[in-house]
């Protein structure tokens, strides 16, 4: 298992494409910190006040924008780790040097976890350094010192952790690389984000929204733009954990009994 860790290790950490959408998610989440950050703060003359909760509520919903709005990058580099594989063809020599496919497997999604690692950290840096500065400046403190935040950026790393995981998990199933990243981008800045809007206003299905994977990623991060944008309540922690991590197992599941199962050559 340790040395087909460290293949797929060595593997995803020699391309460039990795680093590429890690500067770009930077530039993304500071982007989107700074400009959420001064939208909520900045009083525009003859017009009303920002609309957001106010304290250590502002900040806590600002920061928690790491992963509704860049949870599409760990699952893209995730799915690479098998996409790649059917795309370049060497996915039969990886079995060869590794004929185990349930290690193949779970040597793949342990290096997602390490990449989503470090996606997760950057990623979470990156929207904290976008917005303290001007919540700092213009609302009413970082709050940075608080424990609930605290909390809540650590979980904002866990939940890209598990991200970067799912895409990986994906990418068994979904193999063609351009078809697995064009349902990624459809399912997170199209079809998740109207579900969850559409469902939650409906009393009948406005529980069923709580049950997407974004919806219960929010729910272990603790708080969401969505939710206090209308989109729903929140599953407890725990619960949206054990969501979140059953859409990887599903995915797994069907990636390994299904794909690897199949002669491939």
């Amino acid at each position: 298992m340790s040395a087909a860790f460290r293949a797929e290790l060595r593997k995803i950490l020699s391309t460039k494409l990795w680093w590429l959408l890690l500067l770009v998610m930077v530039a993304y989440l500071i982007f989107i910190g700074s400009f959420m950050a001064l939208a909520l703060t900045v009083e525009i003359p003859g017009a009303e006040s920002p609309m957001a909760p106010g304290g250590i509520d502002q900040a806590k919903m600002i920061y928690s924008l790491t992963s509704p709005i860049g949870y599409v990058f760990p699952l893209i580099i995730g799915s690479l780790l098998f996409t790649g594989e059917f795309r370049h063809k060497t996915i039969t020599a990886s079995l060869l040097v590794e004929p185990s496919r349930t290690v193949l497997m779970l040597a793949k999604l342990a290096v997602a976890a390490v990449v989503g690692l470090i996606y997760g950290v950057v990623g979470t840096i990156s929207t904290v350094a976008g917005s303290a500065p001007l919540l700092h400046w213009r609302g009413t403190g970082t709050f940075l010192q608080s424990r609930e935040v605290l909390v809540l950026l650590g979980m904002s790393v866990l939940v890209m952790v598990l991200w970067a995981v799912l895409g990986t998990a994906i990418g068994s199933v979904l193999t063609n690389q351009v078809a697995a990243i064009i349902v990624i981008l459809a399912f997170t800045q199209f079809v998740e984000p109207i579900a969850r809007f559409a469902f939650a206003a409906w009393d009948a299905t406005a529980s069923v929204a709580k049950f997407f994977p974004g919806a219960a990623a929010d729910a272990i991060v603790g708080t969401s733009f969505f939710s206090q944008g209308g989109a729903a309540d929140l599953l407890g922690r725990p619960a949206g954990a054990a969501v979140l991590i059953g859409y990887v197992l599903i995915f797994a599941l069907i990636g390994r009994f299904v794909t690897l199962r199949r002669d491939i050559g």
